[in-house]
């Protein structure tokens, strides 16, 4: 993998579209382009569960934010690269839709609570409005 490659890769509880910048051993310097799944919400070392002592709101790194990734997990990507703003918009429903499937659960209610409340910073920093 060299800088200029595209390529797919996860962050946290993301999967995102992304271009190398940088390589430093077995790491990857990327810059984001596209959103294909939102971050999950909640505790990272406790998942999908409610009864935590403090529920993370996770938003989707920015729109050519870099970060750093082991080199492992960058799988290289092939195909158009959708629109960033378009790319948030459709994993961002995907997700709300799966947790609107079962609002009774209680990690479901508190997952959407915090996602309404991102889909604020969104359409302040990328002018995204959701249903």
């Amino acid at each position: 993998m060299n800088p200029g490659d595209i390529i797919v890769t996860n962050k946290k509880t993301g999967k995102y579209i992304g271009e190398i910048t940088a390589v430093q051993g077995d790491m990857l310097t990327v810059r984001i382009l596209a959103v294909l799944n939102h971050p999950r919400q909640g505790d990272l070392h406790n998942p999908m569960q409610a009864d935590v002592p403090f529920f993370h709101e996770r938003k989707a790194l920015a729109y050519r934010e870099q970060t750093n990734i082991q080199t492992r997990i960058a799988k290289p990507y092939e195909g158009d690269i959708p629109d960033y703003k378009d790319s948030l918009k459709e994993a961002y429903s995907r997700l709300k839709e799966k947790l609107e499937a079962e609002p009774e659960e209680p990690y479901n209610q508190l997952a959407l609570k915090a996602l309404e409340s991102i889909a604020k910073e969104y359409t302040l920093m990328y002018s995204i409005t959701f249903d």
